[in-house]
């Protein structure tokens, strides 16, 4: 951030938040694609999270909508940071942003929980099932996100969404996703009218966990959040039992169980606990998620092959969706 934007930023903190003098701002590194800050000023410590300068694709980078959606959960026992102040123009720091508060936790980028004790790595996988099953039971018109999304018929939506990019795509076949493609076109359940606020990417990396508990403490960018089907995010979750490690950072390949994180049975049986079973996980919903993973992971490929991937993020792409393809394909021979 610029020294005309920090004074910029000062000026309207000061204006929105009643603060006074300058702020300290740092970036807070990691791969979000929203950039992210953290900003101390006047004894508050807070978090700002803005678009990104240059030409954006449509609908992406939504701040607007973390904030909405994170603002609307915020009465519920849904765990989210408070907001405290949104931005829609450009004219302070170039893009749109929003500032909320700051949680003194603890965020873990791998599956493992590396440096949690072991007897507390169970009691959070299972936190986090809560926290799921608890986003999953509000109502979205109740919170004023009746037109958060589209309702109905997720899984067919999503299954041409992305057919058709993986019709389109210039890169190399991948034979799994392919036939995992048909498996899940052939194997779509009847809509079941289910419409819940669905995060979009709930995964370990996007918890933080309590600095001195065993529990969440808020779940973080919901950039992809909608009104989708429960079972999308519990798919997704449960990506990494089957997954090995340099899969994404899944737990297939270590001895996790001795590390004190639950089976995938125990992870479901909490879930359906706190929801009272209204939805079940079944093989489609696994092997959708895999689908679905792999094909991101061709069309990140692409956009490496067309110089348009940031850093080293198309490097192994291809590998994964190989890989999760696979993966999709055992969850067919296994139904």
């Amino acid at each position: 951030m610029t020294p005309d934007q920090r004074t910029a930023l000062a000026g309207w903190l000061g204006d929105v938040l009643e603060l006074q003098g300058m702020p300290e701002v740092s970036q807070i590194s990691g791969g979000q694609s929203n950039p992210t800050y953290v900003v101390a000023m006047d004894g508050r410590k807070m978090v700002l999270r803005k678009q990104p300068p240059g030409p954006l694709l449509k609908g992406a980078h939504a701040v607007d909508r973390e904030y909405r959606v994170q603002s609307a959960l915020r009465d519920t026992r849904v765990p989210v940071a408070d907001m405290l102040a949104w931005c829609g123009k450009a004219d302070v720091l170039g893009t749109p942003f929003y500032v909320m508060d700051w949680i003194d936790g603890r965020v873990f980028h791998e599956t493992s929980l590396p440096g949690a004790p072991a007897e507390d790595r169970h009691a959070m996988y299972l936190s986090v099932a809560r926290a799921m099953a608890d986003m999953h039971a509000v109502d979205p018109k109740a919170v004023g996100l009746g037109d958060y999304g589209r309702p109905g018929s997720y899984f067919a939506r999503q299954i041409r969404r992305w057919s058709g990019q993986l019709a389109n795509t210039q890169m190399p076949d991948v034979p799994d996703l392919v036939q995992l493609q048909r498996w899940v076109e052939a194997h779509t359940p009847e809509d079941d009218g289910a419409c819940t606020t669905t995060h979009g990417d709930f995964r370990i990396g996007n918890i933080m966990f309590h600095r001195d508990r065993a529990e969440v403490a808020a779940v973080l960018d919901w950039e992809l959040s909608t009104l989708g089907h429960p079972m999308a995010d519990l798919s997704f979750f449960c990506l990494c039992w089957p997954s090995r490690q340099d899969e994404y950072g899944g737990l297939a390949d270590l001895d996790w169980q001795a590390m004190g994180i639950p089976t995938k049975a125990e992870f479901l049986a909490e879930y359906n606990a706190r929801s009272s079973g209204r939805h079940v996980l079944t093989p489609f919903h696994e092997a959708f998620a895999f689908f679905r993973f792999g094909v991101i992971f061709i069309g990140i490929a692409e956009r490496a092959a067309q110089g348009n991937a940031a850093g080293d993020a198309g490097k192994d792409a291809m590998r994964l969706a190989r890989a999760f393809g696979r993966h999709g394909m055992e969850v067919v021979a296994a139904a």
